[in-house]
């Protein structure tokens, strides 16, 4: 059975104690638009952590890739999948990603990117690893233990982060694991954050998030939360945006 959570791992293995999360929307009148999710690994955070191991490892990768590329090469897989795997699937569909390790540069990034014609289509690109994974291992979505999902929704003069959670037990774990981390992690000071930034051609309201920086011509919104807060109450990064009539 498969228990593995790459975005988790990502975060707490190379990226969690120095981590750089940036949620990029850019959307058009017509509500169509692009998505882009950084995860950079902040260095002097980093090194912070690593010690002595920090120049020790050596590794160079740059690749890019599409989801399609994987349901393509994993057709017979994929064909034997149920309808209902199908569809989680054929939502990545376009979605690309590109990863970059340069331990020479000091470079640490990943970053999913997607196009959409409505909000509603937007995958949830913190899967986007994890679900190739499955495709070429052929593991059961059902194997999987994401305790929380996020989507998006435009409908009139509104725009909606919706983030849900879908196993409490998991959750309760997860939270279990984060007050631990934090607490070893509570005397050094970390880039541990999570950004969203997004982009209108309407005018904003307002924005259900206190600390929401409304642009001058108040067509972009900024929102920042801690990282590791974002994953011990997901639904905390839950984001309503209201737009002037």
């Amino acid at each position: 059975m498969k228990q593995v959570n790459f975005f988790l791992v990502c975060l707490l293995g190379l990226f969690f104690f120095s981590c750089q999360v940036t949620e990029t929307i850019h959307v058009n009148e017509d509500g169509s638009g692009d998505i882009a999710v950084e995860m950079l690994r902040i260095e002097q955070s980093y090194q912070q952590i690593a010690g002595e191991e920090y120049n020790k490892n050596e590794v160079f990768e740059d690749t890019t890739y599409v989801f399609d590329d994987y349901i393509k090469k994993h057709n017979e897989t994929f064909s034997k999948l149920t309808p209902e795997d199908k569809a989680v699937f054929n939502k990545y569909k376009g979605v690309q990603v590109h990863i970059k390790k340069n331990s020479y540069e000091k470079d640490f990034r990943t970053l999913f990117t997607q196009k959409f014609e409505k909000a509603s289509q937007i995958a949830d690109l913190y899967k986007t690893q994890e679900y190739v994974s499955d495709i070429v291992h052929n593991y059961a979505l059902s194997a999987e233990e994401h305790y929380y999902k996020v989507d998006f929704q435009s409908i009139g003069n509104e725009f909606k982060r919706v983030v849900t959670i879908i196993d409490e037990a998991k959750l309760k774990t997860e939270q279990e694991k984060m007050a631990k981390i934090k607490a070893n992690l509570s005397e050094k000071k970390l880039h541990q954050k999570l950004t969203l930034h997004y982009h209108f051609s309407k005018k904003i309201k307002s924005v259900s998030v206190p600390n929401a920086k409304i642009s001058a011509d108040q067509k972009s919104v900024e929102i920042t939360f801690d990282l590791i807060e974002s994953l011990t109450d997901p639904v905390s990064t839950s984001v309503l945006i209201k737009f002037e009539e």
